[in-house]
């Protein structure tokens, strides 16, 4: 099966990925060291051996969590990865007992799709800025926030 959790044997493919779109800042840079930290909230989607698409679900706080670096290689994109890849969160959102999942995303109507709606940022909890106060183009990314109740 090509959708599976992350292993530490991804970890490079993942930084490898991430590294390119976080280039065209479509997504936040990871470091090795925070993918490595991170490890367990990955889903990875495997084709050929090489990692092809990945995204996470992160706790940020009670039973809110948030999908976060979600990417599809670009020569994979078109072909459902994205929507598999945000379902496993999903699913594992549901296991772990969260109710509501936001995200960032400079792709909104993506997320529109999958039932996610938008929501001022200023709702959210003010821990989930804690990574963006790493981004080179806080705090006027463009991002919207969008939340889905489960």
């Amino acid at each position: 099966m090509p959708l599976r959790k992350a292993t530490v044997t991804d970890v490079r493919g993942l930084h490898s990925l991430i590294r390119e779109e976080a280039r065209r800042h479509r997504v936040l840079a990871r470091s090795l060291a925070d993918l490595y930290d991170s490890l367990r909230d990955f889903w990875v989607w495997e084709e050929d051996g090489a990692v092809v698409g990945c995204a996470a679900l992160h706790v940020a706080w009670d039973t809110l969590g948030e999908v976060r670096s979600l990417v599809v290689h670009p020569e994979h994109r078109s072909r459902g990865l994205g929507n598999a890849l945000v379902h496993g969160c999903l699913e594992e959102a549901h296991q772990l007992g969260l109710k509501r999942i936001f995200v960032l995303t400079f792709i909104p109507e993506f997320f529109h799709r999958l039932g996610f709606r938008p929501v001022p940022k200023g709702e959210l909890p003010q821990k989930v800025w804690t990574d963006c106060v790493h981004c080179p183009d806080f705090p006027d990314c463009g991002e919207e926030a969008l939340i889905l109740e489960l």
